[in-house]
Protein backbone atom coordinates (compact mmCIF):
# COMPACT_ATOMS: atom_id res chain seq x y z
CA UNK A 1 0.00 0.00 0.00
CA UNK A 2 1.47 3.25 -0.69
CA UNK A 3 1.75 6.29 1.31
CA UNK A 4 -1.17 8.17 -0.45
CA UNK A 5 -3.45 5.23 0.03
CA UNK A 6 -2.55 4.99 3.45
CA UNK A 7 -2.96 8.51 4.28
CA UNK A 8 -6.32 8.70 2.97
CA UNK A 9 -7.58 5.33 4.45
CA UNK A 10 -6.54 7.24 7.78
CA UNK A 11 -8.01 10.35 7.24
CA UNK A 12 -11.13 8.22 6.50
CA UNK A 13 -11.02 6.27 9.81
CA UNK A 14 -10.31 9.67 11.78
CA UNK A 15 -13.20 10.81 10.43
CA UNK A 16 -15.33 8.31 11.16
CA UNK A 17 -13.99 8.29 15.01
CA UNK A 18 -14.70 11.73 15.33
CA UNK A 19 -18.18 11.05 14.23
CA UNK A 20 -19.02 8.48 16.33
CA UNK A 21 -20.79 8.84 19.27
CA UNK A 22 -21.77 12.64 20.32
CA UNK A 23 -18.95 14.80 20.88
CA UNK A 24 -21.20 17.51 20.79
CA UNK A 25 -22.25 16.64 24.09
CA UNK A 26 -19.26 16.52 25.61
CA UNK A 27 -18.76 19.87 24.40
CA UNK A 28 -21.81 20.90 26.74
CA UNK A 29 -21.37 18.90 29.57
CA UNK A 30 -17.75 20.29 30.43
CA UNK A 31 -15.97 21.62 27.52
CA UNK A 32 -17.74 25.01 26.84
CA UNK A 33 -14.96 26.79 29.07
CA UNK A 34 -11.85 26.22 26.69
CA UNK A 35 -12.49 27.88 23.68
CA UNK A 36 -13.31 31.49 25.22
CA UNK A 37 -10.31 30.98 27.72
CA UNK A 38 -8.47 30.46 24.11
CA UNK A 39 -10.05 33.07 22.40
CA UNK A 40 -9.02 35.82 25.11
CA UNK A 41 -5.37 34.49 25.65
CA UNK A 42 -4.95 35.25 21.07
CA UNK A 43 -6.30 38.64 22.19
CA UNK A 44 -8.81 38.59 18.92
CA UNK A 45 -10.47 41.46 18.45
CA UNK A 46 -12.99 43.42 15.49
CA UNK A 47 -12.06 42.70 12.25
CA UNK A 48 -9.42 39.74 12.55
CA UNK A 49 -9.28 36.96 10.40
CA UNK A 50 -9.72 34.04 12.53
CA UNK A 51 -8.92 30.82 11.17
CA UNK A 52 -9.51 27.48 13.64
CA UNK A 53 -8.08 24.38 13.09
CA UNK A 54 -10.12 21.46 13.56
CA UNK A 55 -12.84 23.40 14.91
CA UNK A 56 -15.31 20.69 16.03
CA UNK A 57 -18.47 22.35 17.12
CA UNK A 58 -17.31 25.83 17.32
CA UNK A 59 -16.16 26.31 20.52
CA UNK A 60 -13.54 28.47 20.04
CA UNK A 61 -14.75 29.88 16.58
CA UNK A 62 -18.04 31.22 18.30
CA UNK A 63 -16.81 33.17 20.89
CA UNK A 64 -14.48 34.77 18.35
CA UNK A 65 -16.68 36.05 16.04
CA UNK A 66 -19.18 37.18 19.40
CA UNK A 67 -15.18 39.15 19.71
CA UNK A 68 -15.77 40.64 16.24
CA UNK A 69 -13.43 38.00 14.52
CA UNK A 70 -14.27 37.21 10.90
CA UNK A 71 -14.74 33.52 12.03
CA UNK A 72 -13.88 30.06 9.82
CA UNK A 73 -14.36 27.19 11.52
CA UNK A 74 -12.35 24.25 9.60
CA UNK A 75 -12.66 20.54 11.16
CA UNK A 76 -12.04 17.11 8.72
CA UNK A 77 -15.42 15.91 10.67
CA UNK A 78 -17.85 18.00 9.13
CA UNK A 79 -20.35 15.98 10.55
CA UNK A 80 -20.22 18.21 13.80
CA UNK A 81 -20.80 21.52 11.94
CA UNK A 82 -24.17 21.06 12.53
CA UNK A 83 -24.28 21.32 16.04
CA UNK A 84 -22.02 24.13 15.66
CA UNK A 85 -23.67 25.85 13.25
CA UNK A 86 -27.22 25.82 15.91
CA UNK A 87 -25.32 27.02 18.57
CA UNK A 88 -23.78 29.97 16.09
CA UNK A 89 -27.38 30.79 15.18
CA UNK A 90 -28.93 30.81 18.99
CA UNK A 91 -25.98 33.21 19.65
CA UNK A 92 -26.60 35.06 16.98
CA UNK A 93 -23.15 35.02 14.52
CA UNK A 94 -22.11 33.86 11.60
CA UNK A 95 -18.94 31.95 10.74
CA UNK A 96 -17.47 30.23 7.63
CA UNK A 97 -17.25 26.45 8.11
CA UNK A 98 -15.34 24.66 5.76
CA UNK A 99 -14.34 21.15 5.67
CA UNK A 100 -10.59 21.15 6.14
CA UNK A 101 -7.49 18.63 7.01
CA UNK A 102 -5.02 19.89 9.34
CA UNK A 103 -1.99 18.34 7.96
CA UNK A 104 -2.95 19.77 3.94
CA UNK A 105 -5.58 23.43 5.14
CA UNK A 106 -6.70 24.89 1.45
CA UNK A 107 -6.63 28.40 2.72
CA UNK A 108 -3.84 30.59 0.92
CA UNK A 109 -0.23 31.63 2.35
CA UNK A 110 -0.59 34.03 5.18
CA UNK A 111 -4.23 34.59 4.60
CA UNK A 112 -5.69 34.84 8.66
CA UNK A 113 -4.66 37.15 11.27
CA UNK A 114 -5.06 34.70 13.92
CA UNK A 115 -4.81 30.68 13.71
CA UNK A 116 -5.78 28.80 16.39
CA UNK A 117 -6.81 25.05 17.95
CA UNK A 118 -8.47 24.44 21.03
CA UNK A 119 -7.82 20.07 21.55
CA UNK A 120 -8.30 19.96 17.69
CA UNK A 121 -5.11 20.06 15.70
CA UNK A 122 -3.45 18.15 18.39
CA UNK A 123 -5.16 15.11 17.02
CA UNK A 124 -4.07 14.91 13.60
CA UNK A 125 -1.23 12.57 13.56
CA UNK A 126 1.61 14.09 11.83
CA UNK A 127 2.52 16.90 14.00
CA UNK A 128 5.01 18.58 11.30
CA UNK A 129 3.05 18.78 8.66
CA UNK A 130 0.15 20.29 11.23
CA UNK A 131 2.64 22.87 12.85
CA UNK A 132 3.97 24.08 8.95
CA UNK A 133 0.36 24.74 7.90
CA UNK A 134 -0.20 26.62 10.91
CA UNK A 135 2.14 28.97 10.50
CA UNK A 136 1.91 28.65 6.74
CA UNK A 137 -1.53 30.53 6.62
CA UNK A 138 -0.77 32.66 9.30
CA UNK A 139 0.26 36.41 8.32
CA UNK A 140 3.79 37.11 9.71
CA UNK A 141 3.26 39.58 13.13
CA UNK A 142 0.54 37.62 13.67
CA UNK A 143 -1.20 35.37 16.06
CA UNK A 144 -1.21 31.39 16.48
CA UNK A 145 -2.44 30.01 19.68
CA UNK A 146 -3.12 26.24 20.53
CA UNK A 147 -4.79 25.30 23.92
CA UNK A 148 -3.49 20.96 24.05
CA UNK A 149 -4.14 18.29 26.53
CA UNK A 150 -0.97 17.55 28.61
CA UNK A 151 0.77 14.03 28.27
CA UNK A 152 1.56 14.24 32.33
CA UNK A 153 -2.65 15.23 32.74
CA UNK A 154 -5.48 13.34 33.30
CA UNK A 155 -6.11 12.87 29.26
CA UNK A 156 -2.54 12.10 28.50
CA UNK A 157 -3.00 9.42 30.93
CA UNK A 158 -6.38 8.11 29.42
CA UNK A 159 -4.60 7.50 26.20
CA UNK A 160 -2.31 5.56 27.77
CA UNK A 161 -4.97 3.56 29.52
CA UNK A 162 -6.87 2.71 26.16
CA UNK A 163 -3.83 2.83 24.10
CA UNK A 164 -2.81 -1.05 24.43
CA UNK A 165 -6.74 -1.96 23.81
CA UNK A 166 -7.10 0.99 20.45
CA UNK A 167 -6.38 -0.28 16.60
CA UNK A 168 -2.17 0.29 16.19
CA UNK A 169 -1.72 3.35 15.05
CA UNK A 170 -0.20 3.61 11.51
CA UNK A 171 3.55 4.27 10.72
CA UNK A 172 4.79 7.71 11.52
CA UNK A 173 1.87 8.87 13.68
CA UNK A 174 2.54 10.70 16.71
CA UNK A 175 0.14 10.55 20.52
CA UNK A 176 -1.77 13.74 20.32
CA UNK A 177 -0.75 14.76 24.11
CA UNK A 178 2.61 15.68 22.82
CA UNK A 179 1.33 18.54 21.36
CA UNK A 180 1.14 19.72 25.29
CA UNK A 181 4.70 19.34 25.47
CA UNK A 182 6.71 22.70 25.90
CA UNK A 183 9.58 21.23 24.46
CA UNK A 184 7.38 19.27 21.72
CA UNK A 185 5.83 21.85 20.68
CA UNK A 186 8.92 24.58 20.23
CA UNK A 187 10.77 21.49 18.51
CA UNK A 188 8.07 21.65 15.63
CA UNK A 189 7.89 25.28 15.22
CA UNK A 190 11.18 26.37 15.98
CA UNK A 191 12.15 30.19 15.35
CA UNK A 192 9.23 30.81 13.38
CA UNK A 193 6.63 31.66 15.78
CA UNK A 194 7.83 33.68 19.20
CA UNK A 195 6.16 31.50 22.24
CA UNK A 196 5.07 34.56 24.63
CA UNK A 197 2.79 32.49 26.40
CA UNK A 198 3.31 29.11 27.65
CA UNK A 199 0.86 28.19 30.88
CA UNK A 200 -0.27 25.37 32.55
CA UNK A 201 -3.46 25.24 33.63
CA UNK A 202 -6.73 22.94 34.24
CA UNK A 203 -10.14 22.59 33.34
CA UNK A 204 -12.29 21.59 36.55
CA UNK A 205 -14.94 18.85 35.88
CA UNK A 206 -17.72 18.60 38.54
CA UNK A 207 -20.28 16.96 36.15
CA UNK A 208 -20.46 13.52 37.39
CA UNK A 209 -21.97 12.11 40.49
CA UNK A 210 -20.12 9.02 40.40
CA UNK A 211 -16.26 8.65 39.15
CA UNK A 212 -16.90 5.79 37.04
CA UNK A 213 -19.86 7.90 35.27
CA UNK A 214 -16.94 10.10 33.39
CA UNK A 215 -15.75 6.46 31.87
CA UNK A 216 -19.32 5.39 30.97
CA UNK A 217 -20.17 9.45 29.47
CA UNK A 218 -16.16 8.48 27.40
CA UNK A 219 -17.33 5.08 26.69
CA UNK A 220 -20.59 6.48 25.11
CA UNK A 221 -19.42 9.88 23.72
CA UNK A 222 -15.74 10.07 22.94
CA UNK A 223 -14.87 8.45 19.54
CA UNK A 224 -11.41 7.51 20.49
CA UNK A 225 -12.41 5.66 23.76
CA UNK A 226 -15.31 3.72 21.78
CA UNK A 227 -12.95 3.08 19.08
CA UNK A 228 -10.30 1.77 22.23
CA UNK A 229 -13.77 0.09 23.18
CA UNK A 230 -14.93 -1.64 19.66
CA UNK A 231 -10.88 -2.66 19.27
CA UNK A 232 -11.55 -4.48 22.54
CA UNK A 233 -14.25 -5.99 22.37
CA UNK A 234 -13.38 -8.02 18.73
CA UNK A 235 -10.34 -9.52 20.68
CA UNK A 236 -12.27 -10.37 23.59
CA UNK A 237 -10.82 -7.82 26.59
CA UNK A 238 -13.93 -5.82 26.78
CA UNK A 239 -14.19 -6.69 30.31
CA UNK A 240 -10.41 -5.48 30.78
CA UNK A 241 -10.83 -2.69 28.94
CA UNK A 242 -14.04 -1.55 31.14
CA UNK A 243 -12.04 -2.77 34.39
CA UNK A 244 -9.17 -0.36 33.27
CA UNK A 245 -11.20 2.94 32.22
CA UNK A 246 -12.50 2.27 36.17
CA UNK A 247 -9.70 2.02 38.16
CA UNK A 248 -8.61 4.98 35.66
CA UNK A 249 -11.52 6.66 37.06
CA UNK A 250 -11.05 6.33 40.52
CA UNK A 251 -7.42 6.91 40.40
CA UNK A 252 -7.75 10.49 39.08
CA UNK A 253 -10.80 11.55 40.78
CA UNK A 254 -10.15 14.07 43.35
CA UNK A 255 -13.65 14.23 44.74
CA UNK A 256 -15.33 11.96 46.66
CA UNK A 257 -17.32 8.23 45.74
CA UNK A 258 -20.55 10.44 45.33
CA UNK A 259 -19.90 13.58 44.28
CA UNK A 260 -16.73 13.25 41.70
CA UNK A 261 -14.09 16.03 40.54
CA UNK A 262 -11.15 15.74 38.15
CA UNK A 263 -8.84 18.15 36.62
CA UNK A 264 -7.86 18.28 32.81
CA UNK A 265 -4.17 19.85 32.51
CA UNK A 266 -3.57 21.87 29.47
CA UNK A 267 -0.91 23.76 27.96
CA UNK A 268 -2.46 27.54 26.42
CA UNK A 269 0.73 28.22 24.10
CA UNK A 270 0.14 31.89 22.35
CA UNK A 271 2.67 33.15 19.63
CA UNK A 272 3.34 35.44 17.22
CA UNK A 273 4.58 34.49 13.75
CA UNK A 274 8.05 35.36 12.58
Amino acid sequence: MNTTTQDTELKARHRKMWASGNYPEMVTTFLLPLGPRLVEACGVKEGDRVLDVAAGTGNASIPAAQAGGQVTASDLTPELFEAGRARAKDEGVELNWVEADAENLPFDDESFDVVFSSIGAMFAPHHQAVADELIRVCRPGGTIGMLNWTPEGMIGALFKTIGPFAPAPPPGAQPPPLWGSEEHLKELTGDRVDWTTLDRDVLEITAFEHPNDYGEHFKAYYGPTIAARRNAESNDKADEFDRALSAFCDEWNLGTDDRARFEHEYLMAVGTRS
